[in-house]
C-alpha cells in the first residue's frame, strides 16, 4: 500500500460565470519516503494540486488517500511550507513558532517537553542561537529553516513544499537544498516539492513529475536514478535535464 495515493482528481473554479478546469484526472502514487519534485509552467495547477493534498481545497472528483484512508480536511499528517517568507507568526519567536503547533495538536502539555522538542529542531536547522529572534529579525533563508523545523517537529507523513526556495538568492538556495536532502534522509518523510527550476528538480527529487498547461495533466513521471549528491556537469544529469526541459517546452502553449 502506498503512503500517498492521488486517484483521478479533478478541480475546477468559477471565473466570470465560466468553468475554469485546473486539474484534469491527476493520479500519483508515492511510497513512504519518496521525494517527488513537480515541474510545470506557471498557471498549470501545481499549487492547486498541493492545496488539495493538504486539504485546503476539495477536489471535484477523485480521491486522496493516506495509508489507504481518505483524507478529511487539513490534518497534521500533511503540512505545507510556502514560498512566502511571512508564514511564521510575526509576534512569536523562533522557539515559540515551533512550540505553538505542537501545543495546538496536543503533542504534549508539558512545557519542558515542548521546549525540548523545539530545541532539537532548532539545532537541526541551525537556529539555536536565534531562538529568541522574531521573524522580522531573520533572513529569508532563516525564516524558511524555521518554517521547515516547525513542520518537521510534528512528524508529518507528507511534507508539501510550494516553491519554498524560489525567492532566495542562488547561494542560499543551494545551501538549503543540501540541508533539505539531509533532513529528508534523516526523517524519511514523503516530500512533494514544487519548483520552476529543472536543475533543482533533478538535484532533489527521487521522482520527478511534469504537469502540462491548464488544465493540468501528468505529462511525464520519471524515476531519478542519478546517485546523490547530483552534479549538474555530469552526462546523466544533463541527459535528464534535456528530457524534462523538452517536456516543459512542448506544453508551454
Amino acid at each position: 500500500m502506498s503512503d500517498l495515493q492521488i486517484k483521478n482528481i479533478c478541480k475546477s473554479y468559477k471565473l466570470e460565470n465560466k468553468e475554469l478546469k485546473v486539474l484534469d484526472d491527476i493520479s500519483i502514487s508515492l511510497n513512504s519516503g519518496d521525494f517527488l519534485t513537480v515541474l510545470g509552467p506557471s498557471g498549470c495547477g501545481k499549487s492547486t494540486l498541493l492545496r488539495c493534498i493538504c486539504g485546503m481545497e476539495t477536489p471535484d472528483k477523485g480521491q486522496i488517500l493516506i495509508d489507504g484512508n481518505p483524507i478529511a480536511g487539513i490534518g497534521p499528517e500533511r503540512l505545507m511550507v510556502f514560498q512566502d517568507f511571512n508564514q511564521l507568526f510575526p509576534w512569536k519567536t523562533v522557539e515559540e513558532n515551533i512550540i505553538f503547533p505542537l501545543k495546538f495538536n496536543n503533542i504534549s502539555k508539558n512545557k519542558a517537553e515542548l521546549k525540548e522538542i523545539a530545541e532539537e529542531f532548532m539545532d537541526i536547522v541551525h537556529l539555536k542561537k536565534f531562538r529568541n529572534a522574531y521573524p522580522n529579525q531573520l533572513s529569508g533563508g532563516m525564516r524558511q529553516r524555521a518554517a521547515i523545523a516547525r513542520s518537521l517537529a510534528l512528524n508529518p507523513k507528507v511534507l508539501l513544499m510550494d516553491e519554498p526556495f524560489g525567492a532566495l538568492d542562488a547561494q542560499t538556495r543551494a545551501i538549503l537544498q543540501k540541508e533539505l536532502l539531509l533532513l529528508w534522509k534523516k526523517f524519511n518523510t514523503t516530500i512533494i516539492f514544487i519548483t520552476h527550476n529543472v536543475q533543482e528538480a533533478i538535484i532533489l527529487g527521487s521522482k520527478i513529475m511534469v504537469l502540462g498547461l491548464m488544465p493540468a495533466t501528468v505529462k511525464i513521471e520519471q524515476e531519478n536514478t542519478i546517485p546523490y549528491p547530483r552534479m549538474p556537469e555530469t552526462k546523466e544529469f544533463m541527459d535528464l535535464w534535456k528530457i524534462l526541459y523538452e517536456q516543459l517546452e512542448t506544453k508551454r502553449f
